[in-house]
């Protein structure tokens, strides 16, 4: 890490005041826009990021009682054979209503908030003083109401479809459909407390540590 990122989160140790727990920063921004690559960035640096999308997609195998309520919802045609979870079958049916889609939402995230809780009492027990909470749908889901800061990360319309079609092979037309079920970009940029505009003009490892620096 280098020295004075890791001056800057001694700083913020020392201003946290007993009882209060570590700093949490949100992180989030639309399809393709590179949360992924900036928690990569903060878990280079060794700092703990949580991330929201994949304890969701865990939890749909680890929680029998999540995937019961998640069938008796939409069907025994989200299921595998196995009793797994079709996600495929899934997105097909939430991503077309937008009921269908706030109903597992309402299923899936409260899981996902005590996931977090647990995954950050731990984090703190190791003597983390600043955690990241990383969500696609942070504001969607009120899981920014949990956050002492908001990371924003942006890019280009075109360029983040470009990515997204690279990354998982989808139509412009699936991206777009599943895009228009998250909040446009300027309403996500008016509720955070920073954007990181990810569309390669500049490096984003010096920006990233120059935020962690601000927090302190």
């Amino acid at each position: 890490m280098p020295e004075y990122c890791a001056m800057s989160l001694l700083t913020l140790q020392d201003n946290i005041s007993e009882g209060h727990g570590a700093l949490v920063i949100g992180l989030t921004g639309g399809m393709g826009a590179g949360k992924s690559v900036v928690s990569q960035i903060l878990r280079s640096l060794g700092l703990p990021v949580f991330d929201a999308d994949a304890e969701a997609r865990k939890l749909y195998d680890a929680d029998a009682t999540l995937l019961q309520s998640v069938s008796d919802r939409f069907g025994s045609a989200v299921l595998e054979p196995d009793g797994s979870l079709n996600r495929s079958e899934l997105a097909s049916v939430v991503f077309n209503d937008a009921e269908a889609l706030a109903d597992l939402n309402a299923m899936v995230h409260p899981a996902v908030t005590r996931a977090f809780a647990s995954w950050k009492a731990q984090a703190e027990n190791s003597g983390a003083v600043l955690v990241f909470r990383e969500a696609a749908i942070l504001f969607e889901s009120e899981s920014a109401v949990d956050c002492d800061v908001i990371w924003a990360v942006t890019a280009p319309l075109a360029t983040r479809v470009q990515r997204v079609q690279q990354r998982n092979g989808w139509s412009e037309a699936e991206i777009q459909r599943r895009m228009a079920h998250q909040w446009p970009a300027d309403q996500i940029h008016a509720r955070s407390d920073q954007v990181i505009v990810n569309d390669g003009s500049q490096a984003l490892v010096p920006l990233v540590l120059s935020l962690i620096d601000e927090l302190s």
